[in-house]
């Protein structure tokens, strides 16, 4: 009889192995209306010190173009199932950027046991104003009128720091491939999500873990003093303002970005038994 299942008649044994990935986790958490490629020097350079796993938030990049309205408690539950889904090892370290730290002050509040750290870039606490929630509507109904290229022309001049944005071509038709391969249902999702956050003013007080927060000195969209705020607000954190660099200072700025993280996740001695 041919038997298509293999079956091994020996006993079944526990088999030991060796797994580069058998390191530290780290969640990077990508901002609107972005995707994955957000983190390419990360990924690249960070590998070596931690397991890098970059989602692309539902609605952007390759992951379905799901209808929205989303939530930040939806897209950090999204985050929770990947790694539940890859096994990864607890505690992990969690970095959110924008709405990414948006995001990632939310998966605190759902998973906090599961956290040994958070980095929090170009973000803030606090929830948006009635002028916030009125403009998020109107860039959602500008996605939907004339789609997310409008979007991505609207945001691209804000994203960099100004010289950046007028020097350094390659970097802005990078940022803009980003945005434009976001979904309209992305962008309208997320934009949901943003326009509905909870304020995370009052929660920041009960971080008990270490907080890395880095700022780009130029943020156009975001002013550093909210990240002195957060700095102020949050127990154990620490801030790193970075010259030259806008909003995306893990792209202006690869090195120095790239540098304070693995000076914090050095710190945390997560790879220590």
């Amino acid at each position: 009889m041919n038997d298509n299942n293999h079956h091994h008649d020996d006993e079944d044994f526990i088999m030991a192995f060796q797994d580069s990935c058998d390191k530290p986790t780290l969640l990077l958490i990508h901002g609107f209306p972005l995707n994955s490629n957000l983190w390419v020097t990360q990924l690249d350079d960070l590998a070596n010190f931690v397991r890098v796993i970059a989602p692309d938030l539902r609605g952007h990049g390759h992951s379905d173009a799901i209808r929205g309205p989303y939530s930040v408690g939806l897209l950090a539950d999204d985050c929770a199932d990947l790694l539940g889904h890859l096994n990864v090892s607890a505690p992990f370290v969690v970095c959110g950027l924008s709405m990414g730290g948006y995001i990632a002050l939310e998966f605190y509040r759902r998973y906090s046991e599961f956290v040994a750290g958070l980095i929090l870039t170009a973000t803030k606490a606090g929830a948006d104003s009635e002028e916030a929630k009125a403009n998020r509507d109107k860039m959602a109904d500008m996605a939907k009128q004339r789609g997310v290229t409008a979007v991505a022309e609207a945001m691209l001049p804000k994203m960099l720091a100004a010289q950046n944005y007028e020097n350094d071509k390659e970097l802005v038709e990078f940022v803009q491939d980003l945005m434009e391969s976001t979904s309209v249902e992305g962008v309208v999702g997320a934009l949901a999500a943003m326009r509905d956050r909870p304020d995370s003013t009052p929660s920041l007080a009960d971080i008990d873990v270490p907080v890395l927060i880095i700022h780009g000195a130029n943020d156009q969209l975001i002013p550093v003093a909210e990240a002195e705020a957060m700095h102020r607000a949050i127990p154990d954190a620490q801030l790193v303002v970075i010259p030259d660099a806008g909003h995306l200072p893990n792209l202006e700025q690869p090195d120095a970005f790239n540098d304070a993280m693995i000076d914090f996740l050095e710190s945390l001695g997560l790879d220590e038994e």
